[in-house]
């Protein structure tokens, strides 16, 4: 099919005023919003009623056992303060660092092929590095990459 010379795809041809293609704009505009809220209040329906349906089909008999907090399957010894080694967290912290900084190196090698871009996006991506060696050095030297 091929398009008369002269239109556009907007609806705005000859004959037509500029108020209706601006109108016929707008409505195509609201219509997908409505479409993306229409989905949403289905996906809140969805959730709703599968809680009401649990809520109503579970049988529901509490005992003492069923009504005592418990972890991982133990029973529970002593008091519910433990001390925990902060080590863990800095270990846990430096992977999360390093993991979302190794992400940045995927889109870094794809710009650094593209033509133009090979020698700034160098120096950055060193100076990128850089920041990354310095942290990497200091946790190193606090004694934090030592497992005991």
């Amino acid at each position: 099919m091929v398009a008369a010379a002269g239109t556009t795809g907007t609806g705005a041809g000859p004959g037509t005023g500029a108020g209706t293609a601006g109108t016929s704009l707008a409505a195509d505009y609201f219509q997908s919003y409505s479409v993306v809220g229409l989905l949403a209040v289905v996906g809140v329906l969805f959730v709703a009623v599968a809680f009401g349906a649990g809520r109503l089909l579970r049988p529901v008999v509490p005992t003492p056992e069923k009504l005592m907090t418990y972890e991982c399957g133990v029973d529970p010894v002593g008091e519910g303060w433990a001390h925990t080694q902060v080590r863990y967290y800095v270990y846990a912290f430096l992977y999360v660092i390093f993991a979302v900084d190794s992400i940045f190196l995927f889109p870094w090698a794809t710009v650094f092929a593209a033509p133009g871009y090979g020698a700034a996006t160098l120096v950055e991506m060193f100076i990128f590095l850089g920041f990354l060696a310095v942290g990497l050095l200091y946790a190193y030297k606090k004694g934090v990459l030592t497992w005991t």
